[in-house]
Order: C-alpha cells, then structure tokens, then sequence
C-alpha cells in the first residue's frame, strides 16, 4: 500500500465527491487500486510510471485503452493523466491457461482479439507505436549482454534463433495488436469477454496475439489450430502455420528475456527466475515444433 498513490487518487478531478481506495492484487509494472466513488459506482486506478526498457510508454497505453474503451473491446475509461488510468470496475474472473482448455473460451477469445485487429484503427487517435517481437528481443538481448545474466553463451544462440525467425516469417500485413495476451488480460463478467492492460499494444502483424495467447497459455497443437480457424474464418494455410509457429517460439523467447531483465530491476516482489526458467522450457519446445515445421 502506497499512501501517497492513494491520496493522488483520491484528488483525481473525475470523483463525484469522497471516494474509498484499496489496493488490489496483481500487477507486475504497474500498481492498481479499487476506488468506490458513491455517486458513480466502482473503478480500477492504474498507477505505472514509464518503462523504456520494456518499451512501455504511458501515453501510448493511455491511447491505447481509450481506444479499446471506445470499441467496447475493455471496460469504460472514465479518467487519464500522465501515469494514471481509471477504469471502470467490471465484476468479472479473471481467466487462468487451462480456461482456454474450453473450445468455446478459445473461439470467444478468438473473436474478440479479431475485434481488436479490425476496429480499434478507426478509434485511435494520435501516434501509436510498432511492437516487432523482433526488434524488443534484439533490445534485451544487447541490454542482458551488457549487463550480464546466468544466460552466457546461451545469449549468443537466442541471438540467432531470434534472426532465424525473422527470416523465416515471410511476409506479413499489420494490424493493431494488443502484444501481452496472458491469459489474466481477460476478464470474462458471464456474458462476455474484456481484455485488458495495453501497455504494450502497437501496430504489429495480427498472427503475433494469437502465438503470444497460444504460447502464455500453453495451448496444444488442436486447440492452436481451433484458435486459427476462429480468428480466420477458415483453416490456416500451411504458410499462415509455419508463420505462427515462429511468432509462437519469438513469443516465448521475447517472454524469457523479458523476465530476465526483470529480474536485474526487481521491480515487483514476483518470482521473476523462476518465470524466466518457465518460458525458457516453452521457448526450446517451440523452437523444436518450428524447427520441424519448416
């Protein structure tokens, strides 16, 4: 609990009047809280400042969740200064990687994401950032080369596995893209679907959220193949396959070097070895599937 975040909150000029603040659990860059305003109902305060390493600017989040907002795609935004969000509070649970277990889960989340790609454009105002997996993994691994990490020699493969896969990928379209699909970005309220935290969303090919939900959520080669044909409309061609499976193992390797760093900055008390060591073991499992594929 932070008292000066939460006297900050409280003077925030969106209340009606006296409002009650708690923390809530979660939030691995960020810090978030419950504010009960009496004249307007519940609401989530988002607290983060600026994260450039991560590439995590807030008035790109702050666009990105008004956007989304606007869509219908995350809860109502009711307020947004520099390093503060305020959201609606939605009665919801949060999803967990066997939810997605469930064929119906995995087409409504399919759905949804496709809403993303396609209508969130026409409500996006301002510049708006390019997220290329690639790219965030070329600017860890120079900075974990820096630094130094238990990673050794191992930097020097992820370096060329990374490039690899670029290669690889062939030619993709753009679409905007939320870029952090843990399974906990989704709040189902019991008729429907949210998603939330944009902090990294950008222009990026729409194939990337699909990898990134399918490697966060661990998801077998049948339940990946469903996510496809619900995005699509159709099967996947062995082309769109291919390019999955290597946005699939960049995803979980740029998930491994972004917990490694994490692990340097100690932001947040949360097992960050223990999570790079996680995503380090989904990384070589999609690297072999892709090595296969291709």
């Amino acid at each position: 609990m932070d008292t000066a975040e939460m006297d900050a909150i409280a003077h925030l000029p969106c209340w009606s009047g006296r409002v009650d603040i708690a923390p809530l659990a979660g939030g691995i860059t960020n810090r978030n809280y419950l504010v009960h305003d009496p004249g307007q109902g519940r609401f989530v305060a988002r607290i983060g400042a600026d994260r450039p390493i991560h590439g995590i600017l807030r008035w790109n989040e702050r666009a990105a969740t008004r956007a989304a907002a606007a869509a219908g795609i995350a809860p109502e935004l009711l307020y947004a200064e520099a390093g503060i969000l305020v959201s609606r509070f939605v009665e919801a649970r949060t999803l967990e990687a066997t939810t997605f277990a469930d064929p119906e889960v995995l087409f409504r989340a399919a759905r949804l994401i496709r809403r993303c790609h396609d209508e969130l454009p026409s409500h996006l105002r301002g510049p708006a950032l390019m997220f290329w997996p690639f790219q965030v993994n070329r600017n860890y691994l120079a900075r974990l080369a820096q630094t130094g990490h238990g990673f050794g020699a191992t930097l020097a493969r992820f370096a060329a596995v990374n490039a690899a896969l670029e290669e690889g990928l062939g030619p993709v379209r753009i679409a905007f893209a939320h870029n952090d699909l843990l399974p906990a970005n989704f709040l189902d309220d019991g008729s429907r679907l949210w998603l939330i935290d944009w902090e990294y969303a950008g222009f990026d090919t729409p194939l990337f959220d699909l990898a990134n939900l399918a490697a966060n959520a661990a998801l077998g080669e049948a339940a990946e193949a469903t996510l496809l044909a619900a995005w699509a409309g159709t099967d996947p061609s062995p082309a769109e396959r291919r390019g999955f499976l290597a946005l699939k193992c960049a995803s979980a390797l740029r998930e491994t070097l972004w917990s490694a760093v994490s692990e340097q900055e100690a932001a947040t008390a949360f097992d960050y070895a223990a999570y790079t060591s996680e995503n380090q073991l989904r990384f070589e499992a999609a690297w072999e599937a892709w090595r296969a594929a291709a």
